[in-house]
């Protein structure tokens, strides 16, 4: 194991490699910005948009693998209430603006820490904690979520998930397989749920969605037996990632055009246009007083 800090642009930097597998995780916001392979020639192949980059680009998306929780997508309007309690955030929450704390580090995995002392009440009222590792095992990287409700009385609320973008040669180069399945497309044409959905029954093989539709986003639903199956690939710039979605019952399918395509693992969903209250908001995963949620998943990086 080859672990070690890097500061650059004001931000503190994680690097982690085994073997020919690299990570690079962001403190602010716990976010992994580079997941790279070593090529034949030794050089280092990276995976992710703008894989390795932390300067400010003058246009398009500027993440790489956002961190998304307590709640998860937009809450209208940037608030919501919480049991008659008001919550603000913006887009993905409050977990991608924080610099988090490295709890540990293991032989092929680094651990980083959420608690309430690190957040205000107005962004989650509620005593609850995270530990998020991200572990090297074989040629996958596993992104690992630990929730805790510290809470001796309440059951928490949370929405939380992944939001990797996958580096492509172009917008039009890459392509991406799904398993066979039943899936629900639930609509969001104001970027909050209309309450239309739509159930398709697939085959397998290359999505069903038209590409030109990918910046308005594709919110869907795993109707059928959850796991792996998902396989972005870019032959135009031989990397190809296969995806497993652990027990992630949503993912979402998004692009802005840009050369890159996110796959993200999803475990609540954004605000109804008509907005519900915190506890009532769809998809929204449940822990009971005292008790602990987990959840993973997993990338496999691959060179063509």
């Amino acid at each position: 194991m080859a672990h070690h800090e890097e500061e650059r642009a004001g931000r503190v930097l994680d690097h982690l490699e085994v073997g020919g597998l690299r990570i690079v995780v962001s403190r602010r916001g716990a976010e992994l910005i580079s997941l790279a392979r070593r090529n034949p020639e030794g050089e280092w192949m990276g995976f992710l948009h703008r894989d390795n980059e932390v300067d400010v680009p003058a246009s398009g998306w500027a993440n790489h693998a956002t961190v998304m929780g307590y709640y998860l997508h937009r809450l209208k309007n940037e608030r919501s209430l919480y049991r008659g309690h008001e919550i603000r955030g913006r887009t993905h929450s409050f977990l991608r603006e924080k610099d988090w704390k490295l709890a540990r580090t293991g032989a092929a995995s680094l651990t980083y820490a959420m608690t309430a002392q690190d957040f205000s009440p107005s962004e989650y009222p509620l005593n609850v904690s995270l530990e998020l590792t991200y572990a090297l095992r074989g040629d996958a990287v596993e992104a690992e979520f630990a929730f805790c409700n510290h809470e001796p009385q309440l059951s928490a609320h949370v929405g939380f998930g992944l939001h990797p973008g996958f580096a492509a040669k172009s917008f039009e180069s890459f392509e991406f397989e799904m398993p066979a399945g039943i899936y629900r497309r639930h609509f969001s044409p104001t970027n909050y749920l209309s309450g239309e959905t739509e159930t398709i029954e697939f085959g397998g093989g290359l999505m069903p969605f038209a590409r030109e539709k990918l910046p308005g986003s594709y919110i869907i639903e795993r109707m059928h037996e959850r796991g792996g199956g998902y396989i972005f690939r870019d032959r135009a710039s031989a990397r190809e990632v296969q995806i497993d979605l652990g027990d992630a019952p949503y993912f979402t399918l998004w692009s802005d055009g840009g050369a890159f395509f996110c796959v993200e693992p999803c475990w609540g969903l954004t605000d109804h246009d008509e907005q519900r209250a915190f506890e009532d908001k769809a998809g929204a995963q449940l822990i009971l007083p005292g008790a602990k949620r987990n959840a993973r998943c997993a990338f496999s990086p691959r060179l063509l």
